[in-house]
């Protein structure tokens, strides 16, 4: 690493800034902080890769992925992070060195790792972002303006049985349907971490997306219940103000993840949503999440995910879940979302045809 004199804002005007940071005015910063000891999830921190590790790459603000290189600076958010294929992370910098916990952006310390994961990539954190009052510049301070529920939209959840069980497919796919069936129809993620692939995702199958770093959060894992729902009611409510008729909400991680545990127990995300996709694996998956949604009292329309990718699985998942199995070809059918999903609609859309 290279030994700088005086770290200046003008080490940020060379810097990468990741895709969590992408609301961000960089004309705001004026200055640069090296009191970490009190730095606060969403802070903005600027850092210098040390060593690369397990992310090679990061996920810039533009939405294209940039190569890394030792002595990089790059703008990152401190952040949680909750992955059981990858890192368990706190949002804390109590080292030289910190780790970068996820591509999209999020900096912390790692706790633990999946077993096959690399190490993670280090970084020299320089110092917190500060703004004209001297105050650090958090993500919260761009978030998209507070709006109350909208009453209106209809609103599909899709949840899943983990990491990697095709929920951000299923649900892009059924927003691409949703449009091919006439539908105005736009992408939320609304829990997770911050990255650009579910955003993406959503916006390739022609759905406009928002994500909870629209609404000032890198990531939503540790976050108060209470602060996610106040998001997914903005994310919701912005998307309805563009013109969406319904909206497909994604929820990160498995059904047994903390907040979306929480959620599905007692929550307005919960009784907000006019119908629920669920992804899996498996066959035994399904069967679970079926099981683990029903005592909620919730019941999903329809299965979708990596289980309806094999057609002996997905006998199996029909078999003992007793509900349909829809490959991401058949959400993308208009007739298959005019069966399965035009029933939960809260209201005719004009545009429609009948």
């Amino acid at each position: 690493m290279t030994l700088y004199s005086q770290i200046t804002p003008a080490h940020c005007e060379i810097a990468k800034w990741a895709f969590t940071t992408r609301r961000v005015n960089r004309n705001d910063v004026r200055g640069v902080c090296t009191e970490l000891s009190q730095a606060q999830a969403g802070d903005l921190i600027l850092c210098e890769i040390a060593e690369i590790g397990h992310h090679k790459k990061i996920q810039l603000a533009e939405r294209r992925v940039s190569q890394s290189y030792p002595g990089d600076f790059v703008v990152l958010c401190l952040g949680d992070r909750y992955a059981p294929d990858q890192f368990l992370a706190t949002a804390v910098i109590d080292d030289d060195l910190i780790d970068l916990v996820a591509g999209g952006g999020v900096a912390g310390r790692v706790d633990a790792a999946h077993v096959f994961m690399e190490e993670p990539t280090r970084l020299k954190p320089l110092g917190l972002l500060t703004g004209a009052g001297g105050q650090a510049l958090n993500i919260a301070d761009y978030a998209l303006p507070t709006l109350p529920a909208n009453e209106n939209v209809t609103v599909i959840g899709v949840f899943g049985a983990s990491m990697n069980s095709g929920k951000t497919t299923a649900a892009s796919s059924l927003g691409h349907g949703l449009m091919r069936a006439g539908y105005s129809v736009a992408g939320v993620k609304a829990t997770g971490t911050g990255a650009f692939g579910d955003f993406n995702s959503f916006e390739d199958g022609g759905a406009p997306a928002l994500d909870f770093t629209d609404a000032g959060m890198a990531t939503t894992f540790r976050m108060p219940l209470d602060r996610i729902e106040a998001g997914f009611d903005t994310l919701v409510a912005t998307a309805a103000a563009r013109g969406a008729e319904v909206v497909v909400v994604e929820i990160a991680d498995g059904v047994f993840q903390q907040e979306t545990q929480a959620i599905l127990k007692s929550s307005r995300i919960r009784d907000r949503l006019d119908g629920i996709l669920f992804a899996a694996p498996d066959a035994l998956s399904a069967l679970g999440g079926v099981l683990v949604l029903e005592q909620q009292n919730l019941r999903p329309f329809a299965i979708s995910g990596m289980v309806s990718c094999s057609p002996l699985a997905t006998a199996e998942a029909t078999e003992v879940a007793h509900l349909p199995i829809l490959s991401r070809e058949e959400l993308w059918s208009p007739d298959v979302i005019q069966h399965y999903v035009a029933p939960l609609m809260r209201r005719a859309p004009e545009d429609v045809a009948a």
